[in-house]
């Protein structure tokens, strides 16, 4: 017969005061994603356009549009299957799970970090979408933030992975081929 542990201690639940002073420390990147999730809300909700920096109009806004749209999409997929391929792997904190195992296969084959990249690339298309030169400048800072917050993500998983130092240097960190 089969048994399952499903106890809160067997499952790592802590209580709500024990996670909140675990997110204060930031001892597994917790402030890296609370930053992220208030910058891609204000990409998402905030301002399309600021004063000295209108939106694109006529043709070029449509042609950006369109772009928007299929880098957008192509951002979203690179995104999820990113989420896919680390499988068990996935957490939502840039420190590595600790029974976690090294994924260099699917898309972490082409790109060290395929989740930050489908973000860029989906924050892009957002902008382009809205023809919104203001919105680019955003998606260019979410771009120095991911960079960011992957050097401290690296440290985690170059000591957590004896072979990571390999794979770090044969595959590109956010941009496929590029960076």
């Amino acid at each position: 017969m089969l048994a399952f542990n499903l106890s809160a201690e067997h499952l790592g639940y802590i209580g709500p005061m024990e996670t909140l002073q675990r997110w204060l420390k930031n001892e597994r990147g917790e402030g890296y994603v609370a930053l992220q999730v208030v910058y891609l809300a204000f990409m998402l909700l905030g301002p399309r356009e600021v004063p000295g920096l209108p939106r694109l109009t006529g043709i070029p806004a449509v042609i950006a549009t369109g772009l928007g749209l299929v880098v957008g999409v192509f951002g979203g997929l690179v995104a999820v299957w990113g989420l896919i391929g680390l499988g068990r792997n996935l957490t939502a904190l840039p420190h590595p799970v600790d029974d976690g195992q090294l994924v260099t296969e699917g898309p972490y084959r082409v790109v060290r970090h395929p989740i930050y990249c489908g973000v860029i690339l989906g924050s892009l298309g957002w902008a382009l979408l809205w023809s919104s030169p203001f919105l680019v400048i955003l998606a260019l800072g979410l771009f120095l933030f991911f960079d960011i917050k992957s050097r401290r993500e690296e440290v985690w998983l170059r000591h957590r992975y004896a072979g990571y130092a390999d794979y770090a240097r044969r595959t590109r960190k956010l941009i496929p081929y590029v960076y």
